[in-house]
Parts: C-alpha cells; structure tokens; sequence
C-alpha cells in the first residue's frame, strides 16, 4: 500500500537514507536478477530508508525498446523491499524514476504507481529546450498522478540547467514532496533552497541532498536564508548505492550532531572523486560504482547496458588508491557475512 501524502512528507522530513539502484547484468548484457534482487535485500538489510529505482544509476536506457527493463526492474525492487517491510515490520519509501517527454512522464508515472510507488523522482533532462511555463505545466501533470520529487541533475550526466524562476514556481506544486539537488554547483544549490524558501513551504517539501561532491557538508550545513532556515533531512544518492551501511551511520552521526564529521567530508568527497570518475567528467560514474559492487560480490561484473560505457583509463587505480585509504569508508565485512543470503 502506497503511503498517504502526509504521511510521505513526514517520512521523508525524518531523514533517510536512500540509495539510487543500480542495475545488475550479465556478461551478455542481459538482466542478472539475481544479483539485482540482492542488492536490493542489501540496501534494506543496510539500513536504508528507501529505494529510488529507474533513475541515472539504474541507467535510463532500460527503457529503450531492445531492453524493456523499466517495468521488470521496478517490480523486482518492489517485490523484494516488501518482503523486507514483511519481515522486519519497517517501512521502506519507494521511489520510481520518471522521465521524458510528457507522454512518456505519465506512462512511467501510471505504471510506477499502479506497481506501489510511494513517489516519483522527476528528471527533466529530456525537455532540455523547454520554457519555465512548459516544464512547470509538465510537471503540474505528472504530479496529478503520483507525488513527485524534484531533480536538479547537473547536464554534465544528462541534466539541464534550471534556475531559480523554475525552482520557485516548482515549489508551488501541491504533490511536491522533496527536491533532489544534484547540480555539484554550490551557487545552483542555494538558489534552489532559495527558492524554497521563498515559497513559503520549506516545512512541507523535504530537501534531499544528491551532490555526491558535497554529502557531508550538505547535511551538515544549516542554510539562513532571509525567509527561512533550510537543512537538508537527508541524502538520495548514487555514491550510497555502494557502502550504504557506512552511509546509514553516518547520517545517524549528523543526526545526533557528533563532531569531526568535517574529516569525513574530505574523505567521503576524495573517495567519491574515484568511484564517479570526476578527473574525466563523470564519464565512468556508473561503472565506477559497479567495480566495488563487484568486488563485494554484489554484482557479477560492472557491465552496463551500453558496450562503450566502463571505467576511465587510470580510474581502477584511483579507486584502489581510496579502498586502501579510507577502509573505515567500507562495508566489506557486513556485505561478505550476509552475501550468500541475499544471493539466495
């Protein structure tokens, strides 16, 4: 059973956790169910608040047609996260990625729902020559079908610029429930949550970091803008689809405002510079990932749906270099003792 508006809102207002899911393949390029099944009994065993699914890290090319993997994904994270909720009596948030034209935002956002999406997480990169109007009447339509979440997703991975007249008239949205920024800009990140403020609804639409550049600093960071005073609650990002455990203890440690977190922050930023492929803009971002998904035992290897799509030269020895650096950064142990459960 989908979640009530309220009680969406006030899920998301206490903070949570919530990885970007990959998506498992074979050596084929065909889909590897059951490691994808596993990393979602992972991400629910680690702590995680919620799951988006169907977003930039599932990769959106699970849509094309030679795939048809929107609607196989989606219902496999559904149907495990139920029976984790089953089980361990906690409630999971689910949310579904929605993109494209207006067309396609609505089929995705029907079906998203019909399968027990709670929300979904808007990208906008498809409408990359649309007006303020327009894309605010796109939005407005979509989220006449399920509550939806802003994204700001930077255009260096497939996102488009959205200034502060868009974030202002987006906040007037009733069903908006969170905003995502992801623009790895600090300036476009203030100008959102200005937005916001400047809406008047900064208590209902909850603010979710997605600056996998910057996480530390942006849950830690209270913003004093002149209307309000904006915190991020939590944290919808493709670095915690890998280590999630950590990142389930480190938003416990904002939360209960213990100190030297701003160590941690260089050393969270250093690592996610390796596994998003920062030096050679973002270009191995997935993959990256996959390698330690891999290396867990999570995956079976870091294929991506596109042939030409792994890591960067030079990138596997970044990602050694901060593995070896930060282990404290890691997982390693918790994965290893439950692996053989999840991939049963």
């Amino acid at each position: 059973m989908t979640l009530t508006v309220t009680e969406l809102r006030k899920l998301l207002q206490s903070g949570l956790v919530i990885p970007a899911h990959p998506l498992a393949l074979t050596a084929e390029r065909k889909l590897d169910e059951r490691h994808q099944r596993a990393l979602t009994r992972y991400y629910c065993d680690a702590g995680a608040g919620g799951i988006a699914v169907g977003v930039h890290t599932t990769q959106f090319a699970i849509r094309d047609p030679q795939h048809g993997l929107f609607k196989p994904v989606l219902s496999m994270a559904i149907e495990e996260a139920g029976r984790f909720e089953a089980r361990a009596e906690r409630r999971v948030l689910k949310i579904a990625g929605v993109c494209g034209d207006t067309n396609q935002a609505l089929e995705e956002a029907a079906l998203a729902r019909g399968l027990g999406y709670d929300a979904g997480l808007l990208s906008l990169g498809a409408l990359r020559h649309a007006s303020v109007p327009e894309l605010i009447g796109h939005s407005r339509a979509v989220a006449e079908v399920m509550p939806i979440v802003g994204f700001y997703l930077q255009p260096a991975v497939g996102g488009r610029a959205l200034e502060y007249e868009f974030w202002r008239k987006f906040a007037e949205i009733d069903n908006v429930v969170a905003i995502k920024l992801a623009p790895f800009n600090r300036y476009q990140t203030i100008e959102v949550l200005r937005a916001v403020a400047d809406s008047g609804r900064a208590k209902e639409i909850a603010l979710y970091t997605g600056n996998d550049d910057n996480i530390v600093a942006d849950l830690l960071t209270e913003f004093r803008l002149a209307n309000a005073t904006l915190r991020f609650a939590g944290g919808l990002l493709g670095h915690w689809a890998v280590w999630t455990r950590r990142a389930v203890e480190l938003l416990q440690c904002v939360k209960a405002g213990r100190g030297g977190l701003l160590a941690r922050s260089a050393e969270v930023t250093d690592s996610n510079a390796a596994l998003f492929d920062a030096r050679n803009g973002f270009r191995g971002c997935i993959a990256g990932l996959h390698e330690i998904l891999r290396r867990q035992g999570l995956m079976a290897g870091r294929w991506c749906l596109d042939p030409d799509e792994d890591v960067s030269p030079g990138q596997i020895d970044e990602i050694d270099r901060v593995c070896a650096c930060f282990p404290h950064l890691t997982d390693d142990e918790f994965v290893a003792e439950n692996l053989e459960r999840w991939l049963r």
